[in-house]
């Protein structure tokens, strides 16, 4: 009989009582792949719908070979395929953020490529790819990581390949390992990469002139990586949400147990406020700000910090002393006067960086080569804020807004705001950055079943010949349906580094989306009086296991929040 240390030891490297069962777990797959555990490839056919943007004839000029292979048509299953080649030779890695339920895509990726074929690991991320660091993934390794964890597998970075010499060594490193065909995991930028991949790729790679197969597939817990029905949601969102839900009404509820504490909450997501307003649909918080409308009523942060201290005042008069107000990470770039100075601030640093990088005073540097209002801005903010803003810009061109500390500025604002409307007004607050926590958690139902099938989709592509689409599974909330988006039929021009460059357009919270008019319709009686809810934590088995995200419920028009794929 095993002694309990023996037990203990067992459970290291990933073999926890929870992770030994969820390796377990069946998943449910579309029925055009039949089995989950040995899933048939299906073959794929152009549906009669064509993608296009506003920039679609540049888009045509630089990537001709992918357009005119596409068509920009998305295509949509069509049954087995069972004229499926065999001997692909198949590379797959992740890019950008981590994102619960990566390992999964691989374990789909490998299962419908099946024996016939090899898959590939790359390590880390587009670097792994430039540097030719391949290793084969063999079935006891889906075995061990399948329902667990999320990029850990392969790790992962930020490399954007754009150079020449990258391009070159990519091209080296499919010739040394025979390599047929790249599946890229990851978000708007990392497909936006993909398409330019596919289209270096194209031809000419190998030495009969064939080229290698790019696929991508949907990545990203920010929720910003959406397109209409074809597209719900990217995978990792739920997990994310969930664990962050959890998170804010296991606060809420000390909120309104101690009764004197003002909980200010910043929640990951750059660029879009997805991740801020499915939290809040879950958990009915006090306040809850959304970039995107504040956006468009091109409200200032004297406006904004107005709007909360006057809320916390009216709570108070109702002996409410206590709340929580959600803030989305990037906030900060869609008030409109900061929207300003941010553009101008990146325009200089592009332009100036060995110059500013040499200065001793970075803050007068950069306050000297702006505008006049912006220069005035810039010296009326607190210097923990300036600071970040002139922080180093991430591998994208972005300014890194999960280091600005927007929800102590808050704070500090919301404080000597009531001070002014009446000093007597009881304020304690404390501040939270919820980002790490949630994106590598082990994923929810929904994204293990989700990613998935995201992987067979993926690989179907590859073994029915295709090049620069992304994989995507519609119809959640009815059996779910593999489809294919062309990525050239989603590319726009936009401004980065100081010039133009090709992106993925990130996709904002739309002000008249049926989640965003619900979340209207409530906040002024959440505000009012305490009516939020813990979701508790996520589950892989039990009641709440099969909910998918409210706002792709309400969004998608179904007709609860249970999800039905298989």
């Amino acid at each position: 009989m095993s002694t309990l240390s023996d037990q203990l030891l067992k459970m290291e490297r990933h073999n926890s009582i929870f992770e030994s069962a969820v390796r377990a777990l069946p998943l449910p797959v579309c029925a055009a792949f039949g089995d989950a555990v040995r899933p048939q490839p299906v073959a794929f056919a152009a549906s009669g719908r064509v993608l296009g943007t506003r920039d679609g004839e540049q888009v045509a000029a630089s990537f001709p070979h992918s357009v005119q292979a596409s068509g920009n048509a998305v295509l949509a299953a069509a049954g087995v395929n069972r004229a499926a080649p065999r001997g692909k030779r198949v590379a797959v890695l992740f890019s950008g953020g981590p994102a619960a339920g990566g390992h999964n895509v691989v374990c789909g990726l490998k299962r419908v490529l099946g024996p016939d074929n090899t898959l590939f690991g790359v390590r880390p991320g587009p670097k792994g790819l430039i540097k030719g660091q391949l290793f084969e993934i063999t079935e006891a390794d889906i075995d061990r990581v399948i329902n667990t964890g999320g990029f850990d597998f392969l790790g992962t970075d930020r490399t954007k390949i754009k150079t020449d010499a990258q391009f070159a060594y990519v091209k080296e490193t499919c010739l040394k390992n025979s390599i047929d065909a790249i599946v890229v995991i990851g978000g708007d930028d990392s497909n936006t990469n993909a398409a330019v991949l596919a289209e270096f790729l194209f031809k000419g790679v190998k030495a009969d002139g064939s080229g290698v197969q790019v696929i991508g597939v949907p990545k990203t817990i920010d929720g910003d990586l959406q397109i209409g029905d074809l597209l719900p949601i990217s995978f990792g969102f739920d997990t994310a949400t969930k664990i962050y839900g959890e998170m804010v009404g296991n606060i809420l509820q000390d909120t309104r147990s101690s009764l004197k504490y003002w909980h200010f909450i910043k929640l990951m997501g750059r660029s879009a406020s997805h991740v801020t307003m499915e939290v809040a649909l879950q958990t009915k918080p006090a306040i809850t700000l959304v970039s995107e409308e504040i956006a468009e009523k091109k409200q200032s942060l004297a406006a904004i910090v107005e709007e909360i201290a006057q809320a916390v005042a009216v709570r108070v008069g109702k002996g409410i002393n206590h709340g929580v107000v959600l803030i989305p990470e990037g906030v900060i770039e869609f008030i409109p006067e900061m929207n300003a100075l941010i553009a101008e601030l990146n325009d200089v640093l592009a332009h100036h960086a060995a110059e500013f990088a040499a200065a001793a005073d970075k803050a007068a540097f950069v306050a000297g080569r702006l505008t006049r209002g912006n220069a005035r801005l810039l010296a009326s903010l607190p210097a923990y804020v300036v600071r970040m803003l002139l922080a180093d810009r991430d591998s994208h061109g972005n300014l890194q807004v999960s280091l600005i500390p927007t929800e102590q500025l808050l704070v500090d604002m919301v404080k000597a705001r009531l001070q002014e409307i009446d000093a007597d007004i009881p304020f304690a607050a404390h501040c939270h950055f919820l980002g790490y926590e949630g994106r590598c958690g082990a994923p929810t139902l929904f994204d293990a079943a989700y990613t998935y099938n995201l992987g067979l989709t993926a690989g179907s592509l590859i073994l029915d010949g295709r090049t620069g689409y992304m994989a995507t599974v519609t119809d959640l909330d009815r059996g779910g349906e593999p489809r294919a988006i062309p990525l050239t039929g989603l590319l726009n021009i936009e401004r980065r580094h100081g010039k133009d460059e090709f992106v993925i357009e990130k996709a904002l919270v739309k002000m008249d989306s049926p989640a965003m008019q619900y979340l209207l319709s409530r906040r002024a009686a959440w505000a009012a009086e305490d009516l939020f809810c813990s979701p508790g934590p996520r589950q892989l088995w039990g009641p709440a296991a099969r909910q998918m995200p409210i706002s792709v419920a309400l969004n998608s028009g179904a007709q609860s929040l249970e999800f039905r794929i298989g």
